[in-house]
């Protein structure tokens, strides 16, 4: 089973209890925070290198408090998945036990994406003080 696979088309989900449902998106979070924090790691080199090549740029001053603030938000924001998984189950008994692979594949794309907007809004930026 590669690791695609593994982590996101998760062939089987029918947890038992509570602390079932709660180790299956606990086994996930290393493979989400490597996603997570690759894309930001994409991020702040593209927005750098953009800041040093292009005209008008400058130097793009980035602090760890903020990277570190990012990285505390989206593993507080991962926890929205389980509660969810959770809630659902509780509404829908039986008739949802496939919900966490389904919110585990959005968030991850959503904190992917997130994560990657501020290269499209620096060129976006560079472009309007270019015009400007």
């Amino acid at each position: 089973m590669t690791a695609v696979e593994k982590y996101l088309f998760t062939p089987l989900y029918y947890p038992e209890s509570t602390g079932a449902v709660l180790r299956w998106w606990e086994a996930r979070r290393p493979f989400f925070n490597i996603c997570v924090g690759a894309a930001g790691l994409l991020s702040l080199a593209t927005i750098s290198l953009i800041a040093h090549l292009l005209p008008l740029g400058g130097p793009f001053p980035v602090s760890w408090r903020v990277v570190i603030l990012y990285a505390v938000m989206a593993n507080l924001a991962y926890l929205l998945g389980p509660a969810a998984d959770l809630a659902l189950r509780g509404v829908l008994g039986d008739r949802a036990p496939a919900v966490g692979p389904v919110l585990f594949r959005y968030g991850l794309v959503f904190s992917i994406g997130l994560s990657l907007l501020p290269i499209p809004l620096a060129v976006l930026g560079w472009l309007i003080s270019l015009i400007g």
